[in-house]
């Protein structure tokens, strides 16, 4: 006899605002903005380091509309077609940024090879300035989204983004004091490619995590093993098999297990109890358990260990 208990908790649907939607008006409009500024600056100027932080800066704006997408899709119910609802565009959200963002490393790279061989001028002062007005605005808009970061891959990666765009024009604003003090026009498409290398340092983790996440892989902060013990040591439970464990969206994680309870018959309480837990200790909001008697006569054609 088999027993299943889905577990709902956390899969509310919002009808205010959105909690999880905070900071992205703010953060687009005003990114927006400055790459319009950044990018008349940098033609201006003639600063490669300008304009590759311009597009960088595109690059991150379309990546906040996109997460701020897939975020008002994630709250759309589920239907009879997608039993799950949209929950995975948040997921595929971060893999289209972690994309973009590496798009960007690619022009921004070619494009300070070809100045680094064919040096321009550059105007300091205007470079200088409007740097430092970068630092300002990325560093704000990182402020947006520093609430709720630790839960939520989208939300993560808009503030370290916007984090690390504050370094980068920190950078600009160095390479203009060192450009105008020396006199070395090369120092500008360096300049272009140290930011380059710094944009590919941040996002590969953002690239590697939401690829395991689209995968169904298990997210990084749950031990698989500590749920296996866990579910192994509960009463009457002799054995654990085709446990699954993976991310709904950047958010939520589900869980499907089969436990061995002989003699045990259907026990309401003890899921509910157990789907709790799962719930407190390791953030597992959606949890699916089948009860087995272990009967040999009928053995589950999912318990050795491999199949899928």
């Amino acid at each position: 006899m088999s027993h299943a208990h889905h577990d709902h908790d956390g899969h509310g649907h919002h009808h205010g605002p959105d909690p999880a939607e905070r900071g992205f008006a703010p953060g687009v409009a005003l990114n927006l903005g400055f790459v319009a500024l950044e990018a008349a600056a940098g033609f201006l100027a003639g600063s490669l380091a300008l304009l590759a932080d311009a597009g960088h800066n595109l690059s991150d704006v379309l990546g906040l509309v996109l997460a701020w997408v897939a975020v008002r899709l994630a709250r759309r119910p589920p239907s009879a077609r997608r039993s799950y609802g949209w929950h995975r565009a948040t997921i595929l959200a971060a893999l289209a940024n972690a994309m973009l963002l590496l798009v960007a490393v690619g022009a921004i790279g070619l494009g300070s090879v070809q100045r680094l061989l064919d040096p321009a001028p550059v105007a300091t002062g205007l470079m200088l300035w409007v740097a430092a007005a970068g630092v300002v605005v990325n560093f704000g808009t990182a402020l947006f989204f520093m609430r709720g970061r630790h839960a939520d891959l989208n939300r993560r990666g808009a503030y370290l983004h916007m984090l690390a765009d504050a370094g980068v024009s920190v950078g600009v604003v160095a390479g203009a004091l060192l450009i105008d003090a020396t006199g070395w026009p090369w120092v500008d498409p360096v300049l272009g490619l140290a930011i380059a290398a710094a944009i590919l340092a941040g996002t590969w983790g953002l690239l590697r995590e939401s690829t395991d996440l689209a995968m169904d892989a298990v997210p990084r902060h749950i031990d698989p093993a500590a749920v296996d013990a866990f579910l192994a040591a509960q009463p009457g439970v002799a054995e654990v098999h085709d446990l699954h464990i993976w991310a709904l969206g950047t958010t939520e994680t589900a869980l499907t297990a089969h436990l061995v309870r002989p003699g045990a018959g259907p026990d309401d309480a003890f899921l509910a109890g157990l789907c709790a837990a799962l719930r407190h200790r390791f953030g597992i909001a959606h949890a699916t358990l089948q009860i087995e008697a272990g009967d040999p006569a009928h053995p589950c054609s999912l318990a050795p260990p491999g199949v899928v």
